[in-house]
C-alpha cells in the first residue's frame, strides 16, 4: 500500500493583514537596490500580488511567521499595502519554497510575451510591469523573426541571451542548427561563443557574407586562425567526451579503494611517516571523487 503524500499547507488562500505578518528575516539595504527588487516591485504595482506569500500559523496567539516572500512583503509595505494573500503552510520552515525554482528561459519569456500581446496587454504595460524598456519588450517580442524552428525547439528552455540570437540570425538555418548543436554540447551559451561560431561559419552558410567583418570585428587572417583554433578545440572536446565515462569510472573504484586503504590506521601512520606525499596525493584523489559525487547528487 502506498504512502499517502501530505500536504505542507492549508488548500485555501486567505488574506491578512500586514501588521499581522512577522519577517522571519531582514532584507539587506543592497537587496533594494537590485534591478531584481526593482522589477518585483513594478510588477506588485502594475498586477498586484501573482503569487501569495507563505506563511505559518501562529503558535501562541502571536503574528503569522512570514516563511516566504520577504521582497513582495517589502515591495507591497513600501507602496502602502494593508493586505496580501497568502498560503498557510502546516510547517514552520520556508525551504520547500521557491529554493528549487526553474528560471524563465528566453524562448519561453518570448512565448509569454507574445500571448500576452494577442491578448491585449500593451507593451507599455507590461515593459511597467517587468521594470523595461518598451524597446526590449519589442525585442523579445521579434526575437525568433530570422531563427529556423528546429533551433527554436532545441534551445527553447536554454539560458541564450539576446546577443546569442543577434549572431545565430546572421547564419542560414542548416548552420543555424550546427552551431545551436555545438552549444548545447559545450553547454555554453554565451554571446562570446555565439559571436566564435558566426566568426568560423563559412561565406556561403551566411545570409550576408560581406558583413562577417563587421559582425565579428576580426580580420581574415584572425578568422582563420579562430576556425584552427575552434576546430581543434572542438575535436579534443569530443575525445575527453568518449573517455569522460570510463575514466569517472576508474576515478571513483580508485578512490574507493584508497578510502577504505585510508580507514586503516596503520596505513595511514606508515605513510604518513615514510610517503608523506603519497599519502597527500592518496586524499587528494579521495576528496576530488567525494566532491564529484557531491555535485552530482545536487
Amino acid at each position: 500500500m502506498r504512502d499517502e503524500v501530505k500536504i505542507s499547507f492549508e488548500k485555501q488562500i486567505v488574506i491578512l493583514s500586514l501588521n499581522d505578518i512577522l519577517p522571519s528575516k531582514m532584507l539587506p539595504p543592497a537587496v533594494k537596490e537590485s534591478a531584481k527588487y526593482r522589477r518585483i516591485a513594478a510588477s506588485v504595482a502594475q498586477l498586484g500580488l501573482v503569487e501569495p506569500l507563505v506563511v505559518s500559523r501562529p503558535k501562541s496567539g502571536g503574528p503569522y511567521l512570514l516563511l516566504d516572500g520577504h521582497v513582495r512583503f517589502s515591495a507591497m509595505r513600501d507602496q502602502g499595502s494593508s493586505q496580501a494573500r497568502c498560503l498557510i503552510a502546516s510547517d514552520d520552515e520556508g525551504f520547500t519554497y521557491n529554493k528549487r525554482v526553474n528560471r524563465l528561459a528566453t524562448i519561453q519569456e518570448h512565448y509569454m510575451i507574445v500571448r500576452a500581446l494577442e491578448r491585449g496587454v500593451s507593451e507599455e504595460k507590461l515593459a511597467r510591469a517587468l521594470n523595461v524598456d518598451v524597446g526590449v519588450i519589442r525585442a523579445r517580442r521579434h526575437l525568433l523573426n530570422g531563427i529556423s524552428a528546429d533551433v527554436a525547439e532545441l534551445l527553447k528552455d536554454k539560458p541564450v541571451g539576446m546577443h546569442a540570437f543577434q549572431k545565430l540570425r546572421k547564419m542560414k538555418p542548416i548552420r543555424q542548427l550546427e552551431a545551436a548543436e555545438l552549444m548545447v554540447s559545450a553547454n555554453n551559451y554565451s554571446a562570446n561563443y555565439a559571436k566564435a561560431l558566426l566568426a568560423m561559419t563559412k561565406p556561403p552558410d551566411l545570409h550576408h557574407p560581406e558583413d562577417l567583418k563587421k559582425a565579428t570585428g576580426l580580420n581574415t587572417e584572425q578568422m582563420a586562425r579562430l576556425e584552427r583554433e575552434m576546430a581543434a578545440g572542438g575535436h579534443d572536446y569530443k575525445e575527453l567526451e568518449a573517455s569522460y565515462g570510463d575514466d569517472m569510472l576508474l576515478l571513483v573504484i580508485a578512490a574507493g579503494f584508497l578510502e577504505r586503504l585510508l580507514s586503516k590506521s596503520e596505513v595511514e601512520r606508515f605513510l604518513a611517516t615514510r610517503h608523506a606525499e603519497i599519502l597527500e596525493n592518496f586524499r587528494s584523489i579521495v576528496a576530488a571523487a567525494s566532491l564529484d559525487q557531491v555535485q552530482a547528487a545536487a
